[in-house]
């Protein structure tokens, strides 16, 4: 009798652990190497070409950092910072979120193999004329 309840006890399933949260599961969808596909400018598509933006981060951290290589001396893009998720983690990121000068909403979408972020750039720019980089960008990126 005692076997049979041991046998019975042992075939049972263990509680899934905790699921992730929102935040953790966009996080792993976001933490990869993204190679450009396009880049546009108030509609006008810029070349982009070589320009690679790497996002990381570790779940339950403050926030997260991003590089980038292969920026064009018309980028609105630092080489690196921070980001965090915005108010919707599933459509918001805040770039740079602790600088005054740099902080940057973005809208974004992703699935496995493809990121799209799109934001009003009104800084200086880096690397770059004022007037180059200001306006409406969207960025098209494949998971490399």
């Amino acid at each position: 009798m005692v076997s049979g309840v041991l046998i019975s006890l042992s075939g049972c399933k263990k509680p899934d652990p905790t699921p992730p949260t929102v935040e953790e599961e966009q996080l792993t969808k976001l933490s990869q190497t993204w190679k450009i596909k396009e880049a546009k400018l108030d509609g006008v598509v810029k070349d982009y070409t070589g320009f690679t933006l790497i996002l990381n981060g570790t779940p339950g951290a403050a926030s997260f950092g991003y590089t980038v290589t292969g920026r064009p001396s018309t980028s609105p893009w630092p080489a690196s910072g921070q980001w965090t998720f915005g108010a919707d983690p599933l459509s918001d990121i805040i770039r740079d979120p602790s600088s005054t000068a740099d902080k940057l909403d973005m809208k974004y979408s992703v699935t496995d193999t493809q990121l799209n972020i799109g934001f009003t750039f009104g800084g200086t720019g880096y690397n770059a004329r004022t007037s180059v980089v200001k306006g409406a960008w969207t960025y098209t990126f494949d998971k490399q």
